[in-house]
């Protein structure tokens, strides 16, 4: 229930800067207000009985429109002597149930003197008052003046008011200065719509401040209705665009699964919440729902007007998998595949120079050992023979016999060295590298080398070198140890992402059945496989020998061939952690 107590300044002789006392006593389904002062006594007071009343609950404290300061406030249990003092000031003269009807509602109140009781009226309200929603049942055919009462939920750029039954706009009023939440009084012309109502031409009065309303929770299909047109309503969308408007406005374009929709609110300090919002977030926004087309100009099914920027609230960030995220995602992965691409080129080539370089330190320690050894067992049996008499041709015989295994183990020896050396294939391709070491095997003979390269020549990875080098090395040496050629060729022929290399003499050869399983061959097609090459060996006795090897190449890095080559990666190394399990 409510009741109002009027203390006019002028009459009452309220003074600012001045403390007066309420005291407000219920007992039973009695309650007595009174207000005094110390120097002017009792100012005002009421009485009045409930029938069938709540005797037990909470004691709350709350000013809805004054100024003031409250201190010394206290609550102690009522007695029927603290109720009988209290009536003696008050004059009762009617009950709640006439209270229940507007009609017949009367303040009633008492101050010190009968003339001032005479002089002061309560607070006039109007009687015919309706509910806002009842302006739609207004006829189009000629204009009407209302009333309504509500509470403020927006003022600019147009007024509107709101209460329990919908909502309706003010343009242009007569009107005080107004906050969100006062209760006010309108009057004015009504215009009826679809789904609500304006008052054109309206005076405005404010009743009281009140707290602002609270908002109604809906989807953006029920706004898009129209059912909560003029309302103050909360709702979440998802931000798809953001502009400056006309009249220094923000605008907001929003979804919300099938709708859209669009937010307004003012400039004001919104430029750093427009500034640091990102498309695609999820927001949550509070604000006057509006469905005329003065507003929605036939884009959106409604527009929110919202009162600052204070009513709109980030809930969630844009989602991680939008469109920039995920190319900067494919960009970083091609990136770190090309990285570990060329960092694992990086680590064969050191690991292969290291393994050249130990080649090359054990050559040099066969060359200071084992090759002088043989020299110097030479000279010793050149010498031993030179010392014998002739007479002796049977140990000449010996001492010539050991002579030439001397020889040839020395031969044997420089090209077991001269195939440890990498000088000739870091020195030059690898044709020129095969080239120069048939070369030094024959230096002195009247073997000749034919060497040819066809198609494009391109960069050989160094692992691939190396053991193309060596099969050629152990062929060649095959061929000048075995075959007793008058020719040796070597040929390279590149094709897109392949490379043959041919070794073929014109010497005795041999029968493919009987030496395939030397331990050379054996060591060739073991280099090969190691690299994934084919070898193929062709021989006949007087027909001489080739020896044909196919290595793979990498593919040429373009834009296209490292997914595929990323591919080949990781699947051998799935079949490699497979096969290790």
């Amino acid at each position: 229930m409510e009741r109002t107590v009027n203390l006019d300044s002028t009459r009452a002789k309220i003074q600012p800067l001045q403390w007066y006392h309420l005291k407000l006593l219920a007992y039973g389904c009695e309650i007595v207000a009174e207000a005094s002062s110390g120097a002017q006594g009792s100012l005002a007071s009421s009485a009045l009985s409930e029938k069938d009343c709540v005797v037990s609950g909470r004691v709350g404290l709350r000013s809805y429109a004054a100024g003031g300061v409250w201190k010394n406030v206290t609550v102690r249990p009522a007695t029927r002597e603290d109720l009988t003092a209290m009536l003696a000031r008050t004059v009762t003269t009617e009950k709640t149930a006439a209270l229940a009807s507007p009609a017949t509602n009367q303040e009633r109140y008492r101050v010190g003197t009968p003339a001032d009781q005479r002089a002061r009226q309560p607070f006039s309200r109007t009687t015919n008052a309706q509910s806002i929603d009842s302006l739609r049942l207004f006829p189009l055919s000629k204009p009407a003046k209302a009333t309504v009462r509500g509470s403020v939920i927006l003022t600019s750029p147009t007024l509107f008011v709101q209460d329990s039954s919908g909502g309706v706009s003010v343009p242009h009023p007569s009107a005080p200065p107004l906050k969100i939440g006062d209760e006010v009084e309108v009057s004015g012309e009504v215009h009826p719509g679809d789904f609500s109502s304006s008052l054109a031409h309206a005076t405005v009065q404010v009743l009281w401040a009140h707290s602002p309303v609270p908002a109604a929770s809906v989807t953006a299909s029920q706004a898009a209705s129209g059912a909560f047109d003029a309302n103050f309503v909360e709702l979440e969308g998802t931000l798809r665009s953001k502009s400056y408007g006309p009249d220094n406005t923000l605008l907001f374009d929003l979804d919300s699964g099938p709708q859209t929709f669009r937010a307004i609110t003012n400039r004001g300090r919104g430029d750093a919440l427009f500034n640091n919002v990102k498309l695609n977030s999820l927001l949550r926004l509070r604000g006057i729902c509006v469905v005329n087309a003065a507003y929605t100009r036939n884009l959106t099914p409604f527009v929110l007007l919202l009162r600052s920027a204070d009513d709109l609230k980030v809930l969630a960030g844009p989602p991680w998998w939008n469109t920039g995220n995920l190319i900067a995602t494919l960009v970083g992965v091609i990136a770190l595949a090309f990285v570990g691409i060329f960092l694992y080129g990086r680590i064969e080539n050191w690991r292969l120079r290291a393994v050249m370089e130990e080649r090359e330190r054990l050559a040099h320690e066969m060359h200071d050992t084992l090759a002088q050894s043989f020299a110097g067992i030479g000279f010793q049996l050149e010498a031993v023979r030179n010392g014998i008499p002739a007479e002796l041709p049977v140990a000449h015989h010996q001492l010539d016999l050991a002579s030439d295994l001397v020889k040839h183990s020395h031969e044997e020896a420089r090209r077991s060295i001269a195939m440890l050396r990498p000088e000739p294939l870091l020195a030059g391709n690898l044709l020129t590298a095969l080239e120069s070491c048939a070369r030094q095997m024959v230096e002195g003979g009247a073997v000749k080398i034919v060497a040819t390269c066809s198609g494009e020549p391109r960069p050989v990875p160094l692992r691939i070198a190396d053991t193309l080098y060596r099969i050629g090395q152990e062929a060649i040496a095959n061929a000048v140890s075995h075959a007793d050629p008058n020719k040796i060729t070597i040929s390279f022929e590149y094709e897109e992402n392949l490379v043959h290399l041919l070794l073929a003499d014109d010497g005795k050869g041999f029968a493919e059945s009987e030496n395939l399983r030397g331990f050379g061959l054996r060591g060739m097609r073991k280099r090969a496989s190691s690299i994934s090459a084919a070898v193929k060996i062709e021989s006949a006795i007087g027909q001489g020998t080739r020896v044909q090897i196919a290595a793979p190449l990498p593919p040429r890095m373009t834009l296209f061939s490292w997914s595929n080559l990323l591919r080949k990666y990781l699947m051998e190394s799935t079949h490699a952690q497979g096969f290790g399990q």
